[in-house]
């Protein structure tokens, strides 16, 4: 399939390799070599961006804007087909894209150490601080709602209320826990009213794989730009911390495992405030060890919610993955919470390094 889509791209194809490349989960990625250089083909899931040419032109606007105010940044733009298109399209196969692969680039799975914690931070936040003078309206919505916790919440409720009774009976536990949480959603509620909490260009998908790293494991750029639009900083803060603290991820089903670590935080905190400290209003440093909350939250009942209505959104590998999931999220969030006093510490101790005013 994919030997059928480079000829769009490329004039010769016929010494070029492929092979399967990456972990992401949603497009389909291929590294394609010849003798002198290697690209990146993806092929764009179309079951979760409805819309591929809204991607394409994003991240074309985005481009543009860089190439004028920001031309050294290491931008990873697609390329162009022979016929000066956004995107090669496929009646069989879908929507199809070609990028440059960055020599000497890699990038990882999971944060072991702080610096990783801190160059992925450092990274999202200059992505975007560069973007700052963007104008949001040039941005397509490529996942409507993606981090609406008013809207999760409400599906929540519904799967209570029309869910398969002996899930809720089973989930009894967490269903009344989560709800008893649900000052998460209020405060929410309170941000998107809050004047001094300000839409900017964000990348909505913090994990640490989407950062390339360079020889010496120094942040280069993000990549994986599907969903970058408009949003709160607390969406890829709050993924950082919900993906980074914890050095056991969502699929672990021994919840000793889970705990926080401080020193990770402190470099989350550390890497992002040195690109987004001076833009950030008093408002939204406020708000930093929430953005974890609302992230951990938002996830714990997506996972209940499907386990509820029978595994039709993230399926399962086995029958209680999903109630596992959040069992596993709310273990994060109580943790989380028990080590709040001693976060907000080290959050203030560079809010107030950095910015004298106070904040927290």
């Amino acid at each position: 399939m994919e030997q059928q889509i480079l000829p769009a791209y490329l004039k010769e194809t016929a010494n070029l390799s492929t092979e399967t490349f990456g972990s992401g989960l949603i497009n389909t990625t291929w590294k394609v070599t010849d003798k002198n250089r290697s690209y990146i083909l993806q092929r764009i899931n179309q079951d979760v961006f409805k819309h591929p040419e809204w991607i394409a032109s994003n991240l074309r606007q985005i481009a543009s804007y860089l190439k004028v105010h920001h031309p050294d940044y290491l931008f990873v733009e697609p390329f162009k087909t022979l016929d000066n298109q956004d995107l090669a399209i496929s009646k069989e196969a879908g929507y199809f894209r070609l990028l440059p692969f960055i020599k000497d680039s890699h990038s990882i799975d999971v944060v072991t150490e702080p610096s990783q914690a801190y160059e992925a931070a450092k990274q999202f936040g200059r992505f975007t601080a560069l973007l700052e003078g963007m104008k949001l309206d040039e941005l397509h919505t490529t996942i409507a709602d993606f981090h609406n916790l008013t809207l999760r919440f409400r599906q929540f409720e519904e799967a209570i209320a029309t869910g398969i009774p002996d899930r809720i009976q089973k989930a009894r536990p967490e269903i009344d826990y989560l709800k008893k949480k649900s000052e998460i959603v209020t405060i929410y509620q309170d941000i998107c009213n809050n004047p001094y909490f300000h839409l900017r260009v964000t990348h909505h998908d913090t994990k640490i794989s989407n950062v390339l790293l360079d020889a010496s494991n120094k942040g280069l750029c993000v990549i994986d730009l599907d969903t970058v639009m408009a949003g709160y900083f607390i969406s890829d803060v709050g993924d950082m911390l919900r993906t980074y603290l914890s050095p056991a991820s969502e699929e672990e089903t021994d919840l000793e495992k889970i705990r926080i670590r401080t020193d990770i935080f402190e470099a989350i905190v550390k890497g992002y405030l040195s690109e987004m400290n001076a833009i950030l209003s008093a408002d939204e440093k406020k708000a930093f060890i929430y953005a974890g909350k609302f992230m951990i939250y938002m996830q714990a009942i997506r996972f209940l919610s499907d386990y509820l209505n029978g595994d039709t959104y993230y399926g399962a590998r086995y029958a209680e993955h999903n109630l596992q999931r959040t069992r596993n999220q709310i273990r994060l969030l109580q943790e989380l919470e028990a080590k709040e006093p001693e976060l907000t510490k080290i959050l203030n101790r560079y809010i107030f390094h950095q910015d004298q005013t106070p904040s927290i």
